[in-house]
């Protein structure tokens, strides 16, 4: 997945306004504290809790995300 990073720095999650992280081998973005994954399409967050999927991953899966 193309996806300029930086934008990391002036979002937030829709639900939480937490923090979004890249997701290691998803797709997407993470927002840790909903555990909630929220797809990428061409190179466009979709932001939409709606659209979003529940992300139940181990610990091994949160080592991954990407800082």
């Amino acid at each position: 997945m193309s996806f300029d990073e930086d934008i990391l720095q002036i979002i937030a999650c829709p639900k939480c306004r937490g923090d979004l992280r890249l997701a290691g081998n998803a797709e997407g973005l993470v927002c840790e504290a909903c555990k909630l994954l929220f797809p990428v399409e061409n190179n466009i967050p979709v932001l939409l809790i709606e659209d979003a999927q529940a992300w139940n991953f181990n610990k091994e899966q949160a080592d991954q995300l990407e800082s």
